[in-house]
């Protein structure tokens, strides 16, 4: 069987949080562990930029994304981990490929039409809006192309994005042979979009979230504050509640059973918070002592990030000379 070449990148913007680990973390590092997958993780801290310009909560976050991702489980030795901005090809290729790619694309991408919208009203419509908003989708594109993966792991928001990679990676092929490989999207069908505190997806800028790796009784204090109906104990309760489709994410077949069929008898939500609280702690008890001696080691983490960038850049750096040869750019005999 061919191996597939799987990317993912991680934008360095605030804490993990339980909604990550559901999301992407935990589906990512299953796959990173097969021997028919080569798989790249990456630190998008150029992405970050769009959104934070604190380099102080920048630099902390890249430390606590790299010590959650290695703390849950990543094998750094089998995956490439890096940096995206230790990788200086990244960017050249970003920049190859604008001039591939029409502003029409971009126009239609969800993002920045988004962002349009909310200055409706407004004598200017693109108000606010930077070109690292705009050109986004280039930057992934570039971020993709570089290390030739065939598979990229995606939710629903970002299945546009992969589509224009593989317009852009089709235009740049037609002009000048077969030099990119043209990605698949790999939809998380198994990923799980968690609800926050208070219902609603959970996010960091709903600021309804539950840190991954926040103290034992930090996280009992956030469990008791999802929110939840006022049926009494005794009375059945939904199954599609806030709290059941958290305990479902981190619990075995087995247990979410078990747990079903507590909420069908009338648990009370004060008990129902306590099992779930339980459920959390135990599965994130060893990753959070592991993620603690991380975070205060920062040093090694750096390391191990340029370690990842060595090896990535034993791939980037040929194949950018075989993409600027392509193109006529560089040598001249």
């Amino acid at each position: 069987m061919d191996k597939q070449t799987i990317l993912t990148g991680i934008t360095t913007t605030g804490t993990p949080h339980l909604g990550n680990y559901a999301g992407a973390i935990k589906q990512a590092i299953i796959s990173s562990k097969k021997d028919d997958h080569d798989s790249f993780l990456f630190l998008a801290d150029y992405h970050s930029l769009i959104k934070n310009k604190n380099p102080e909560e920048i630099k902390q976050s890249c430390l606590e994304v790299a010590a959650t991702w290695i703390a849950l489980g990543l094998d750094i030795k089998k995956t490439i981990f890096y940096r995206q901005s230790d990788i200086p090809e990244i960017l050249e290729l970003n920049w190859i490929l604008s001039t591939f790619t029409a502003k029409g694309l971009m126009n239609r991408a969800h993002a920045y039409k988004s962002a349009v919208s909310e200055n409706e009203g407004k004598s200017d419509s693109d108000k606010g809006i930077t070109m690292g908003l705009y050109s986004y989708p280039i930057l992934m594109a570039a971020d993709i192309l570089m290390f030739k993966a065939s598979h990229v792991p995606v939710g629903q928001d970002q299945v546009q994005h992969l589509e224009m990679t593989r317009d852009i990676a089709q235009r740049f092929n037609h002009k000048h042979g077969d030099i990119f490989v043209i990605p698949e999207a790999m939809l998380e069908k198994n990923a799980s979009i968690l609800p926050g505190l208070d219902g609603r997806k959970m996010s960091k800028s709903y600021n309804n979230f539950i840190p991954l790796f926040s103290s034992s009784d930090q996280l009992r204090r956030h469990v008791m504050k999802i929110k939840t109906d006022s049926l009494e104990p005794g009375a059945p309760k939904p199954t599609d509640c806030n709290l059941f489709e958290i305990f479902k994410a981190f619990a075995s077949d087995d247990q979410s059973a078990d747990f079903k069929k507590k909420l069908e008898e009338g648990i009370s939500w004060g008990d129902a918070k306590e099992e779930l609280f339980l459920l959390l702690d135990s599965h994130l008890s060893e990753p959070r002592q592991e993620y603690e001696k991380l975070i205060q080691d920062p040093v090694n983490l750096n390391q191990e990030l340029l370690l990842g960038a060595k090896r990535a850049r034993e791939l980037s750096v040929p194949f950018m000379s075989e993409i600027r040869s392509s193109l006529g750019i560089g040598k001249l005999d």
